[in-house]
């Protein structure tokens, strides 16, 4: 009879069987995409870090936290949800990027006014800052009861090299000044050649930002710093059908 697995209703005009059209409908319906999560850590002028650990991924939009003065916008985060993959959603990562930029002011507000992240890396305090934390800091992945470092923050690096310039111009006094930026483009993308990192749905999950015990504190007299980490990956959207 018509309509039966296995029976063509039709063929093409090459007379080959088009495959059958099975009556029973899907029950779940698989949406894929690419897709970057990324979050910010705010550290404040003059800040001690040795030995210190720093969590990201655990605040979302709107929300203040990770260091900063007031809420995360969209430039620091695009989570929607604080440290936890929404349900129904699985998230596979599979590249770690890792930059930093400077701020001229000691705090993320200053007299009720948001300062911004957008200093030139462009003078010897500010440069040593950048040093002090792609060498000395260490990505770090915690599922709450296991934590796994990643890599070196020199390793996953912003990509293109050291990018930015510095050049050495006379000024009026006749002083040697240092101009241009500079920023983590030491490594390229950290990135899983093999076996992504898988974050089902409803799983729980941060990064944590570890210094070594030979860290200096961020220069007194230059700026704050914020760090921002991006996971690279795809995304899978399970949606139910009734």
């Amino acid at each position: 009879m018509y309509g039966v697995p296995g029976i063509p209703l039709i063929s093409d005009r090459n007379y080959q069987p088009v495959p059958p059209v099975s009556f029973d409908l899907p029950k779940n319906v698989y949406r894929f995409g690419e897709q970057t999560l990324w979050s910010t850590l705010f550290v404040a002028e003059g800040a001690a870090i040795a030995n210190g650990t720093f969590r990201l991924f655990t605040t979302p939009l709107g929300q203040q936290g990770q260091g900063f003065g007031a809420g995360l916008s969209i430039a620091e985060t695009n989570l929607k949800e604080g440290g936890r993959i929404p349900s129904g959603i699985a998230f596979d990562c599979f590249g770690i990027s890792a930059s930093v930029a400077h701020s001229a002011a000691a705090n993320d507000v200053v007299g009720g006014a948001l300062q911004p992240l957008a200093t030139p890396i462009d003078n010897t305090a500010r440069i040593n800052n950048l040093n002090n934390i792609i060498s000395n800091g260490v990505i770090v992945w915690d599922f709450t009861q296991t934590a796994v470092e990643v890599c070196p923050v020199n390793l996953a690096g912003a990509g293109g090299g050291v990018f930015g310039a510095l050049a050495a111009t006379t000024a009026a006094a006749g002083a040697a000044q240092q101009v241009g930026s500079l920023q983590n483009g030491n490594g390229s993308v950290w990135l899983y050649r093999k076996h992504p990192v898988a974050l089902p749905g409803n799983s729980t999950f941060s990064i944590v930002l570890r210094f070594g015990s030979r860290s200096p504190a961020l220069d007194g007299a230059s700026g704050s710093v914020a760090i921002r980490v991006v996971l690279l990956g795809y995304y899978k959207n399970v949606i139910e059908v009734a």
